[in-house]
């Protein structure tokens, strides 16, 4: 009897470590849906010293097969997307963002990733107003307004950067939300939050702060820095966003630039309709009107009336103001350039007929590795990856295809 009490025991207590060990495993579970990149397999060692290294090759290709994926979703057909976006972004400043699991601290990477961001946005959106709201001692702060001025934006954040108290998620989106209730229809309404605390101090419910939101049709959308929050999850289920947990700082760098670029309109919000614009002139102003008291250099064209930026809204008439560069520069959105398919794969005899290196058709550098170039399916003509990149990201347009278009249009009215 003796014997088998003390096999029972140890029988209990090795299923006891079982079930410590499962449950162990199973409060990190939530990291594996982040393990899709294996990024372990860009290592490799170095000959000379043994030392692990980043394989620049196995980089470039899996950047090229994420660019690829964004460049299909581009083109997915039936997608409509919202040209004109009035966004908030939510820092969280509390004292979950002095960690140190960044270098320096998270305040300071997160500050950085937001301002370029901010920058990148307008690049992308340039018909778009942007707010930045910062959470901190459990009250929600806007910063600035919505308005179209990215160097306003960075130079506020920039003075904003010290962290301390709580963060409250209930305050922020209540304070995004009934900013961007009075938005018209034509624009699109979004929320990003970058979070680093991993709790939240409300004040009230707030779930029924994300059923306004939701009955609002705004799309709310979080990157998180440390780990998974679930009712941030929640939020971001509830009204049509995304959800991302960084890895580290070049991770996180990527996951709130995938923001830049205007998403997919919901199903309910695409709907037509007719945007009236003004293009106002530029005028200075004169010693007089600053007696007066009239500000700004662009001179409303239905109202007469002055303003300081472009886009924005006439202060007196409430009209639409823009340049024509800005409606040229979301030409590309509507019509991006189409994924270059990769050379190597139907240029195979290449390498049998002795041609060793070839000659990119932007920069005219030789590609010693055929398998990272890239042709244009219109042209034929070969692009480094550098090059591939240029095109696809910040040129939007095929140098040789707009080349060949512009001798054609020329032929023709000649």
């Amino acid at each position: 009897m003796t014997l088998i009490g003390a096999e029972g025991g140890g029988s209990e207590s090795d299923s006891d470590e079982i079930d410590a060990e499962r449950a162990q495993a199973s409060l990190r579970a939530w990291e594996k849906k982040y393990q899709s990149e294996r990024a372990w397999e860009d290592l490799e060692e170095d000959p000379l010293t043994g030392r692990l290294r980043v394989n620049a090759r196995a980089v470039e290709l899996r950047a090229r097969e994420r660019r690829a994926k964004m460049a299909s979703a581009a083109l997915r057909g039936g997608a409509a997307k919202g040209m004109m976006r009035f966004a908030y972004v939510v820092v969280d400043l509390s004292r979950a963002a002095n960690e140190e699991d960044f270098r320096p601290n998270r305040l300071s990477v997160v500050g950085h990733c937001a301002a370029a961001f901010v920058r990148e946005f307008f690049n992308q959106n340039p018909l778009s107003q942007l707010g930045i709201i910062v959470a901190r001692n459990g009250v929600a702060e806007r910063l600035t307004e919505l308005s179209g001025s990215p160097e306003a934006h960075c130079a506020a954040l920039r003075n904003a950067l010290d962290a301390s108290g709580d963060f409250s998620l209930q305050n922020t989106l209540n304070a995004a939300r009934t900013s961007l209730k009075s938005i018209p229809s034509y624009g699109s309404r979004e929320v990003l939050y970058i979070m680093s605390s991993l709790a939240t101090c409300d004040p009230g419910n707030v779930w029924t702060e994300i059923q306004a939101t939701k009955a609002a049709k705004v799309r709310v959308s979080v990157v998180a820095v440390a780990a998974e929050l679930h009712v941030a999850r929640r939020l971001s289920e509830e009204t049509g966003g995304t959800y991302g947990v960084s890895m580290n700082a070049d991770h996180l760098d990527d996951l709130i630039m995938a923001h830049a670029p205007p998403p997919p309109l919901a199903e309910d919000a695409t709907k037509s309709c007719l945007v009236q614009m003004g293009f106002p002139q530029k005028k200075h102003v004169s010693k007089d009107a600053l007696i007066v008291g009239t500000r700004g250099d662009y001179v409303c064209p239905r109202c007469s009336g002055r303003i300081d930026e472009l886009p924005s809204q006439c202060t007196v008439c409430r009209l639409t103001l823009v340049s024509s560069p800005h409606l040229a520069r979301s030409y590309h959105h509507l019509f991006p350039v189409p994924a270059f398919k990769e050379y190597a794969s139907r240029n195979v005899s290449a390498k049998e007929s002795g041609i060793v290196a070839l000659e990119c058709s932007a920069c005219l550098a030789s590609i010693t590795d055929a398998s990272l170039a890239s042709e244009c399916e219109h042209c034929s003509n070969v692009f480094c990856f550098a090059c591939d990149i240029f095109i696809h990201e910040r040129l939007h347009n095929c140098p040789h295809c707009s080349c060949a278009t512009h001798v054609e249009s020329r032929k023709k009215a000649s």
